[in-house]
């Protein structure tokens, strides 16, 4: 954020910062160790898909209906909250079911522990803000100290919904399918319970059938668009297990700086006993004689330069 550098430090929560609901949010629900996106493309579905999962957790009839129906709103939000703290563990328990077929999942337990305690806070701040809300309209005078945090909460929440919808609790840090299959599964459940009362919260036929199915459908669709995305163009398959994925790998430690490359092994060249080119022990032979005599009166072993009786023969004349 380039725009924002005085209260927001290379995605740290300053003291600057905490009392903007946007940045507090943003490091909260979006810690640094949730991965980035490896496709812009597959970004631009998750926005599409966030936005279609928000009209599925509130209820765009809220606002057909007559008027805006805030207190159906606080309902819808309590409800999702639920079904996010039983459908997202339940949906991850299965998957790991799966991928347990095909290798080890415990080194997956940091990044399932990860998720779980941003999936933990993002419910429990959602109730919070809920039951604020509900008491603030008979708070009286204790109004004046909730109406700033009800407010601030509500900015939280708003923008802490979008990151989570986004990441899906981070969840892409055990699997990149993980969320959009999540966010599929989450807005089904979320149009179930119409579905199957018929409740058309006094729409039309058409218009009933459209704000309910609408949002999971489409949801549904940007979600299937997601993983084949994936599987089409970096081979990442739901089914198939974490650590085949070469994305979730950590990233090889970097060299430092102004290294010069390592060269290729070749065996040593040269003497390797000392200096020199040539015979490792003296020059030519080392068996036989030397470039000069080494012996100054000549070889002690061998007969002598000259006679040493006579010139002539010992025994004759």
């Amino acid at each position: 954020m380039a725009g924002s550098q005085g209260s927001w430090t290379g995605g740290a929560l300053t003291a600057g910062s905490l009392w903007k609901p946007k940045y507090a949010a943003r490091a909260v629900f979006h810690p640094a160790w949730i991965p980035q996106s490896v496709d812009p493309t597959v970004e631009q579905l998750k926005k599409i898909r966030l936005i279609a999962g928000t009209v599925a957790a509130i209820g765009v009839y809220t606002f057909v209906e007559g008027g805006f129906a805030f207190d159906e709103m606080l309902e819808n939000m309590l409800t999702a909250s639920v079904v996010l703290l039983l459908i997202t563990p339940l949906t991850v328990g299965i998957m790991l079911f799966v991928w347990r077929r095909r290798g080890s999942v415990s080194g997956l337990k940091p990044s399932l522990f990860n998720s779980l305690k941003l999936l933990l806070l993002f419910v429990g701040t959602i109730v919070l803000t809920v039951v604020l809300l509900q008491s603030a309209g008979g708070a009286g005078f204790f109004i004046l100290v909730l109406g700033p945090a009800v407010l601030w909460l509500i900015g939280f929440v708003a923008r802490g919904a979008w990151h989570v919808g986004a990441n899906f609790f981070g969840t892409a840090g055990v699997h990149r399918c993980l969320p959009p299959l999540l966010a599929a599964v989450t807005s089904w459940l979320m149009a179930l319970p119409d579905l199957l009362t018929g409740d058309l919260h006094g729409l039309s036929l058409g218009m009933g059938v459209l704000f309910i199915l609408g949002a999971p459908l489409t949801v549904t669709g940007i979600a299937l668009l997601e993983m084949r995305r994936l599987e089409q163009r970096y081979g990442i398959r739901l089914a198939a297990h974490p650590a085949t994925h070469p994305h979730l790998a950590p990233p090889p430690p970097p060299m430092p700086p102004n290294a010069p490359p390592a060269p290729p092994y070749l065996p040593p060249q040269g003497n390797p006993y000392g200096p020199g080119t040539g015979q490792p022990y003296h020059p030519g032979n080392p068996y036989g004689p030397g470039a000069g005599q080494p012996y100054p009166h000549g070889n002690p072993y061998g007969p002598p330069a000259g006679n040493p009786y006579n010139q002539g023969n010992p025994y004759g004349h």
